[in-house]
């Protein structure tokens, strides 16, 4: 029996998903690429689901496209509209946590990005080094990158290839949490239950405005915001919580 490219596990409302290469680095060809864009199908179309963690098998995260099998065979690992290894162009709805351990360098750095927040080990190694390989990082990285670096360290890893460690990426503001080396996935996991005891369409809501406003001028802020906010307000669970709030109690959410 094939191993399969991408383990998925449920850990009460949160899907742990890991890229399951290690003996290439993870790297993403197209079975991994299908693989991750049907679990973050999963994550989104289950109600009993709220968070989705990302993580790596072996001694790293991901390495990025598997550069022996586009040699090989031109194979481009890109899925419908999610684009490169099913995520980067349109990742899940609900919130996704990427765990780094090791490297996430070229596109599993941008996968990492394409995630809503970043726990890493101490000593990861990030890049987007595909300017050594006649490549450009086309994966979402020269979008993301500059929203997150300031711009002049942005460029220089661009057009360097170079690489930066974990501790230099959080402070710098690129990366959430820290971690010790071994330890990311357990201090993502406890991120995403700090995240999953909020109520589930509240977490979309906030998700999509803070994605979507960039485009936005300051008059559409206003009138997107509140086509998103409106039946949030309106909700069962915007009342439960007002309820669980005076009767001094946790909320029971139910995602309506």
């Amino acid at each position: 029996m094939s191993t399969p490219p991408l383990l998925t596990e449920r850990r009460g409302p949160v899907l742990v998903l890991t890229l399951n290469r290690p003996e290439v680095r993870n790297a993403i060809d197209m079975p991994l690429a299908e693989a991750i864009a049907a679990a973050l199908d999963e994550l989104d179309g289950d109600d009993a689901l709220s968070v989705g963690v990302l993580t790596g098998a072996g001694r790293g995260f991901c390495a990025g496209m598997d550069l022996k099998r586009f040699a090989e065979t031109g194979e481009r690992p890109w899925v419908g509209d999610r684009g490169f290894a099913g995520i980067v162009r349109r990742a899940s709805d609900k919130p996704l946590i990427a765990a780094l351990e090791g490297f996430a360098v070229a596109g599993g750095l941008e996968i990492a990005l394409a995630c809503d927040l970043i726990v890493a080990a101490r000593g990861t190694k990030l890049g987007i080094p595909e300017a050594k390989r006649g490549l450009v990082a086309a994966g979402g990285g020269l979008r993301r990158l500059p929203r997150l670096l300031p711009s002049a360290l942005a460029m220089e890893l661009a057009l360097t290839g170079n690489l930066i460690t974990a501790e230099r990426a959080h402070e710098v503001g690129a990366i959430n949490r820290l971690a010790e080396p071994g330890e990311a996935l357990a201090r993502a996991l406890e991120l995403a239950a700090e995240i999953g005891a909020n109520a589930p369409l509240a977490l979309v809501g906030a998700k999509q405005i803070l994605q979507r406003q960039w485009s936005w001028d300051e008059a559409e802020f206003w009138e997107r915001q509140a086509e998103i906010v409106e039946p949030i307000a309106s909700s069962e669970d915007a009342r439960e919580g007002a309820r669980a709030f005076t009767e001094k109690r946790p909320p029971v959410w139910r995602g309506r």
